[in-house]
């Protein structure tokens, strides 16, 4: 009777453990589906194709809900797609809050959750299906069609599943002090030439150059070479001005391109010198 009061604790204790593999190894699997850029299993690829495409119809009913005979029309319609994806994106938020845990960058129950929160995809995930929740807590209108345009935004949701969006964010990430510097030489001369100009045409044009804000929107318009010629300068210093701006705005602003360009060679030249691995098996490859 001792021995078989001994053994049922061990036996009790080692269904308990059974269980928390079990649950740990379901967990694992739900994290891998859900991370397709680190499985290439069946569950993977149908939750990919899935979700995907389930955003490409998002976009698209925001698209065709922007026409309003369309909206009228099929107004029912809409309302029901719009209702299903945000109950299967709610659901996906919550999946990926629970499983995140697998990872060793989120092992801890509580504050691993909270840092999975908070990175870049989880809170695009969070602005996708927030503009259906906040209409039940917020009273004001213009918020409200405020946040049903953020609806569009569901779209950055394809970083998550596209090659393509994950490259470019590579590129970004190993370009990124050259863009920083970039980005502040542009805005220094942008400032520069609004000033420049603003000074120049003010007293000839005091409407259309009434501030230097004001005429930042004439001097990002003729760096950019875009030339809508709403506003243009009339005096003879404004059009020595606009000139000098112009010719150096062409050289300025390709430099982000180039940059880019740069680092997406670089990447793709990084893909072919690394050694690839078997989807199936993990093998490098010959």
């Amino acid at each position: 009777m001792i021995i078989e009061g001994s053994r049922l604790p061990a036996g009790s204790g080692s269904e308990n453990a059974e269980d928390e593999i079990t649950s740990r190894t379901q967990k694992e699997r739900i994290h891998l589906a859900l991370e397709t850029a680190q499985a290439n299993t069946r569950a993977s690829r149908v939750t990919h194709y899935f979700l995907m495409l389930l955003i490409l119809g998002n976009v698209i009913a925001v698209i065709l809900e922007s026409m309003r005979p369309l909206k009228r029309q099929f107004a029912t319609v809409f309302w029901g797609f719009e209702f299903l994806s945000v109950g299967v994106f709610t659901f996906e938020y919550i999946l990926r809050l629970w499983t995140c845990t697998a990872d060793e960058r989120y092992r801890s129950r509580f504050w691993g959750r909270v840092k999975f929160a908070r990175t870049p995809l989880a809170l695009i995930d969070l602005i996708a299906i927030a503009p259906f929740y906040l209409p039940f807590v917020v009273v004001d209108l213009r918020v409200l069609r405020a946040m049903r345009l953020f609806r569009i935004l569901r779209v950055l949701k394809f970083g998550r599943y596209s090659d393509a969006f994950r490259l470019l964010a590579k590129v970004i990430r190993s370009k990124r002090q050259d863009l920083i510097a970039t980005t502040t030489v542009l805005a220094i001369l942008l400032i520069v030439a609004a000033s420049m100009m603003y000074e120049a045409e003010s007293a000839a044009q005091p409407d259309k150059f009434s501030s230097i804000p004001e005429a930042m929107w004439w001097a990002v318009v003729t760096m950019t070479t875009v030339g809508y010629g709403d506003v243009y300068p009339v005096t003879a210093l404004g059009k020595l001005f606009g000139g000098l701006i112009a010719v150096l705005g062409i050289g300025m602003f390709a430099l982000p391109t180039g940059i880019i360009g740069a680092g997406f060679v670089e990447q793709l030249q990084a893909r072919k010198v690394l050694p690839q691995n078997c989807p199936h098996c993990g093998q490098q490859l010959e």
